[in-house]
């Protein structure tokens, strides 16, 4: 059985202890003769790096840049500009950006496949409990206005995108499009509640408005304690401090700016559009 073991063989400390000693370093030949290091080899001091650092088997050397009060693609843009214009790189040479940046570029391809994946997942599943093409595309519709208020958030406090605040994002878009699936379910209830607006004779903008109303209503105490909770839960995220708070901070901030807009959309919004789609309907089955 063969085993392999590290073992490192150095010569005395008086046999290197300088330029010198190193350049009589005796050095046995192919033809059993015995030479210097110094006859076949200039041993010098000089100013170097302190190691070789290599990327993808190519020597390599690591520039490290902060970023303040800017995002970092725009200093990655900037700064690829400037290289291209001043800059002639010699033959083997390259330049690379690599941390954070490269993460924000790995994870926007990501979600350039899964973002419109998801849409349709989304889709297809409003679709199955709704059974109306229009209900399923108004939810859909009303969730950029509903993150509105996540994107001034972040301008308010100086944030900029990044991994962790389209990560909040996501769980933004999340909660409303489950604002606004609850407040139209809501609303059909009450539509179908009220046998007048079954019938297109009985049918009247009048009693539609009303049921629209009262619908809404029920909805305005469990979303503004829904909203309070989730806001009390995230400012302490959005204020701690300590190890990965930068991260929490900017994932808590869209959520809580867009738990301003998000309740006023599905309260507001959603049912002035569902009325418009309630008298379309009416008008063409009558």
């Amino acid at each position: 059985m063969l085993a392999r073991y590290p073992i490192n063989i150095r010569y005395p400390q008086g046999f290197r202890d300088g330029p010198t000693a190193l350049r009589q370093l005796p050095i046995l030949t192919p033809g059993k003769q015995q030479i210097t290091l110094g006859d076949v080899a200039q041993v010098k001091v000089v100013s170097g790096p302190t190691m070789l650092k290599t990327e993808n088997a190519r020597p390599a050397s690591w520039i490290y840049i902060d970023a303040r009060d800017r995002d970092m693609v725009s200093v990655v843009r900037d700064l690829q500009t400037a290289i291209n214009r001043s800059v002639t790189l010699k033959p083997g040479t390259s330049v690379a950006f690599s941390g954070q940046f490269e993460l924000l570029e790995h994870a926007n391809k990501k979600l350039k496949l899964m973002v419109p994946m998801t849409v349709m997942i989304i889709f297809i599943l409003l679709y199955l409990a709704f059974r109306r093409v229009e209900e399923a595309l108004l939810i859909l519709m009303s969730l950029p206005f509903a993150l509105v208020g996540g994107i001034w958030f972040l301008y308010w406090q100086g944030f900029h995108m990044s991994v962790a605040t389209g990560t909040g994002f996501i769980a933004l878009a999340g909660v409303a499009a489950e604002f606004g699936v609850v407040m139209l379910m809501y609303l059909r209830h009450a539509i179908e509640a009220d046998p007048a607006l079954q019938d297109p004779k009985t049918f009247s903008e009048e009693r539609l408005d009303d049921a629209l109303y009262h619908g809404a209503v029920l909805r305005v105490r469990p979303k503004a304690m829904t909203v309070a909770v989730i806001i009390a839960g995230l400012l302490p995220i959005l204020w701690g401090t300590g190890a990965g708070s930068e991260v929490m901070s900017r994932i808590a901030a869209p959520m809580i700016g867009g738990m301003i807009t998000a309740p006023l959309l599905s309260l507001f919004i959603i049912p002035a559009a569902y009325k418009l789609i309630a008298l379309q309907r009416n008008k063409h089955h009558g």
